[in-house]
């Protein structure tokens, strides 16, 4: 028998007790709900990325949750490409938020980012157990991941300002469905001390 690898065949340094998820935010928007939805996102891409870097800096390791959008044959260059290409609906929202060669990226075929993804597999080797979920939508992909990371056990967050669906008021309900079926902390992100979660988390390992 080989010998255990203790990383993900040596290629993921990264340890950590939280990690940040952002969820479908290569996004072209080219859906019969995407102009709606881009009218709420763009305000909230500096946002995101003010968390993104926080959470860098306290040593969180970030994850691209995707949508495949059906192109079955993409990997993360090609969905980039995609979303950045000439009159791309979403090409300046995606253009602020582009991975990082640091940064971990996984496509999804579904709704959740745990649905026939490498997900789980991911977070067990960097020993994450509080995920941190930002990006689209708030009412459908953020919504279906936080239910099937509660499943697991996950402590969740999802800060309230770092999460839009195309109508305002479904966006809302999601947020208080969460927060009183997933027991999910949706302190806003400006509000959200990472050093407490990192540090809750080292103390009940």
């Amino acid at each position: 028998m080989p010998e255990k690898n203790d990383d993900l065949h040596g290629m993921v340094p990264d340890r950590g007790p939280v990690a940040l998820l952002l969820i479908d935010v290569v996004n072209a928007f080219d859906f019969p709900t995407g102009e709606q939805l881009l009218l709420h996102a763009l305000p909230l891409a500096d946002r995101l990325i003010a968390l993104k870097h926080r959470c860098q800096n306290a040593r969180i390791p970030v994850i691209y949750v995707n949508d495949n959008f059906g192109r079955w044959q993409s990997d993360q260059r090609t969905l980039v490409e995609h979303c950045l290409r000439d009159g791309a609906r979403g090409q300046s929202f995606v253009r602020t938020l582009l991975p990082a060669e640091t940064d971990y990226f996984v496509l999804k075929p579904k709704h959740s980012g745990f649905f026939s993804t490498t997900l789980d597999t991911l977070l067990v080797y960097l020993k994450a157990r509080t995920l941190i979920l930002a990006g689209l939508t708030g009412d459908i992909c953020v919504l279906f991941t936080a239910n099937d990371a509660f499943m697991r056990d996950y402590n969740l967050v999802v800060p309230s300002d770092c999460t839009v669906s195309a109508d305002t008021a479904e966006n809302e309900h999601a947020l208080a469905h969460m927060r009183r079926v997933l027991n999910v902390d949706t302190t806003p992100s400006a509000n959200l001390d990472l050093g407490q979660l990192l540090h809750k988390q080292t103390a009940t390992r």
